[in-house]
């Protein structure tokens, strides 16, 4: 087909021209149907990057493990037992658990915590951890280092604070080598690291070696939680994993390996599954959504050029009766066609992709709703995704072209002349 013809190309612009209401109104519906289908996808992506950013604090191959309360009476123990992980299940599950990558525990320290700098006093959370909980979190180090096994072993009291501390405590007074003090008892800040999961229940967290926590804090060995990464495993190996725990720990304290009140398992490989299909779920609705608002739209190219067919018989009629072949006559119809619905796409692809820019650039969710804000962050669409989708109407569109023109060509000229 050619399509540098600039007779035919004149001729659909006149024809336009003499129908801009009618024009405007299909390349609406067309236009319409793309900057929907733009904004639902990126305002997909702008939810699941909030989920992500506010639940996502653990690494995703991780597990952690904490006691909680037995349901069932076992053995001649009662059922309301307080089960308390500690020392002896840190190295049975480091043993035993053939997958683990790195595995840490984490302390507590009991009472109220006081927390300062100077004069500046806040509402934090201090955790005494092994070094290698920094393999369970995710986080980005900002100044300084993490913690190390040798601050363990030779009991230094360090401490590595995020960046919400930082701000509260030193009022922009660079933390590295100074001391804060943790219920009067002095501690060296060695590093700064803000969490990837920001939200406002997060007071801020300081993390001190774990060693040193048990002899300040006297914890006699018990611990929170056990928390372990482990190799490529898929969701059925986790399963098995987090069943063997559950059996472990049952021996080790004594209760059913049935009870599964008795331990609080988190595992985020399981998690992870559930999030993707859930987000897999919300993504297909959304194309759903998308795709039949683009339907709708082909439709009304379709409908709008069997008017035009209609307007035209006679027209078609005289060129058929001069001369013009039914190629000629689809390549008409067919050529407007295509250029309402591919400028119209394209319209819509630019204002859908607007829209989200000044979304993002201007933080407009977060003047707007703070709250609603931590859970859409970054709205932004996959360009290909986009240009494909414009690609796909435009020759849908031609298709719907395609049938009126393919009419319009079989149209007799006598029948054409006589037509009301």
């Amino acid at each position: 087909m050619k399509l540098i013809d600039i007779d035919v190309w004149q001729e659909i612009f006149n024809t336009i021209r003499k129908n801009k209401l009618r024009t405007i109104l299909t390349g609406f519906s067309v236009a319409v149907g793309i900057f929907m289908l733009v904004i639902l996808l990126g305002s997909s992506r702008g939810l699941k990057n909030g989920v992500e950013n506010t639940f996502s604090t653990e690494a995703s191959n991780s597990m952690t493990v904490s006691g909680w309360r037995t349901t069932k009476a076992y053995k001649g123990q009662n059922s309301g037992r307080r089960i308390r992980v500690n020392k002896k299940d840190f190295r049975s599950l480091g043993k035993r658990i053939e997958q683990i990558e790195a595995i840490a525990g984490r302390t507590y320290i009991p009472g109220d915590e006081s927390i300062s700098y100077k004069t500046q006093f806040g509402s934090f959370t201090a955790r005494p951890v092994h070094a290698a909980y920094k393999n369970l979190i995710k986080y980005t180090l900002l100044k300084g280092r993490m913690m190390n096994t040798e601050d363990e072993k030779e009991l230094r009291k360090i401490a590595v604070i995020e960046d919400k501390v930082e701000e509260s405590l030193f009022k922009g007074e660079d933390p590295i080598g100074k001391y804060i003090e943790i219920n009067n008892t002095k501690f060296k800040v060695v590093g700064v690291y803000k969490s990837a999961g920001q939200n406002e229940g997060n007071r801020g967290t300081i993390y001190i070696p774990i060693t040193v926590g048990e002899l300040l804090y006297n914890t006699k060995g018990d611990m929170l939680e056990i928390g372990f990464t482990l190799g490529n495993v898929t969701l059925g190996a986790s399963m098995k994993i987090e069943d063997k725990v559950q059996s472990l720990l049952a021996k080790s304290h004594n209760f059913d390996p049935e009870d599964k009140s008795a331990l609080w398992i988190d595992n985020n490989i399981e998690q992870t599954k559930d999030f993707v299909q859930t987000f897999g779920a919300i993504e297909s609705g959304i194309w759903f959504i998308g795709v039949f608002t683009l339907i709708l739209g082909v439709i009304g190219v379709f409908n709008i050029m069997l008017i035009v067919v209609k307007e035209r018989t006679k027209e078609i009629g005289v060129r058929k009766a001069l001369g013009a072949t039914p190629y000629s006559i689809v390549r008409l119809i067919l050529l407007e066609s295509i250029f309402i619905t591919a400028v119209s796409g394209y319209v819509g692809l630019i204002m859908g992709v607007g829209v989200l820019e000044l979304v993002g650039r201007f933080d407009i969710i977060a003047k707007l709703s703070s709250d609603v804000a931590m859970f859409f962050i970054d709205p932004q669409v996959d360009m290909g995704v986009a240009i494909t989708a414009t690609i796909i109407l435009v020759i849908t569109g031609a298709i719907a072209g395609f049938i009126p023109a393919r009419k319009a060509a079989k149209i007799k000229p006598v029948d054409a002349l006589r037509d009301e």
